[in-house]
């Protein structure tokens, strides 16, 4: 008899421990820009909403629709009436990759907020990874792709893109194109970010960086693009990128503008550009 108690007396013990884990975890806000991702994004509602089971009881999933032509909206609205924790956030027309992290940012309401994109290019199961590095003495988790599972011509343009920032701007991480990030909400409010493009990484990165915000990074997987085409990097947009860096590598190198809006202990009282922009 106590033979049999004692395996049982260990799982319960375990899970007792684990729940109690899972309890004191903040509450997480999971956000996905999606453009055009039809084909993938009730996969990652359905990953992310499965992995936040595992790492806290209180949490929020957020799909930022920006202006999708496809039937992104129709499958969103299906998934809605599934999953009680999901939001979506539309936006009529597109507004960039930018606008969309900019507008999934400011609807986050959770003292965590990890967002990645809605192509499935990356697991969302991996969030469980950059969870365990965010300690107290950790402000923003940054994956770093272990491979990349692009075509020869965006791997290459990929790799002068991540030397040419790191060496304009002076950023210290791995992959600033890696998006797949855990960040604080106090850190992500010290900032304020105007960028609508895919430029907003470099200019999120360099002002975490100028805040004096502290940079934990982990490997993660990079998957081959299933469904869709890539709105970024490609030959058309090259002109358009380096016009963005350009204007932005003035800004905050050259000029030295700082965009850090409050010190740490006034951060959750920040006042959001997104919100601004949806006054005027």
């Amino acid at each position: 008899m106590g033979d049999e108690a004692g395996p049982v007396g260990h799982r319960i013990a375990k899970l007792t421990r684990a729940s109690q884990e899972m309890r004191n975890n903040p509450g997480i806000s999971v956000f996905f820009p999606a453009y055009n991702d039809a084909g993938t994004i009730a996969s990652m509602v359905v990953l992310a909403d499965r992995t936040l089971r595992q790492l806290t009881d209180d949490y929020e999933v957020i799909v930022v629709n920006d202006g999708s032509g496809d039937h992104t909206a129709l499958v969103l609205s299906e998934l809605q009436s599934v999953y009680p924790r999901l939001r979506v956030v539309h936006h009529p027309a597109n507004r960039g990759y930018g606008s969309a992290l900019r507008t999934g940012f400011d609807n986050a309401s959770k003292e965590w907020i990890f967002y990645t994109d809605g192509d499935a290019q990356y697991d969302v199961r991996e969030l469980e990874k950059l969870a365990a590095l965010m300690t107290s003495d950790v402000d923003i988790v940054n994956g770093y792709k272990i491979s990349r599972s692009d075509p020869f011509h965006r791997i290459m343009v990929g790799r002068i893109y991540c030397w040419f920032v790191r060496l304009a701007f002076g950023i210290k991480i791995r992959d600033v194109d890696c998006d797949f990030r855990l960040v604080r909400r106090s850190s992500y409010n010290r900032v304020r970010l105007s960028s609508t493009s895919g430029t907003i990484c470099v200019e999120m990165i360099k002002s975490f960086q100028d805040a004096g915000l502290r940079f934990a990074e982990a490997p993660v997987n990079h998957y081959h693009r299933a469904y869709g085409k890539s709105q970024f990097f490609n030959f058309k947009r090259l002109f358009k990128t380096f016009r963005d860096l350009s204007s932005l590598w003035w800004r905050l190198v050259v000029m030295r503008r700082t965009q850090i809006v409050h010190p740490a202990e006034q951060a959750s009282k920040a006042i959001s550009v997104s919100e601004e922009a949806q006054k005027e």
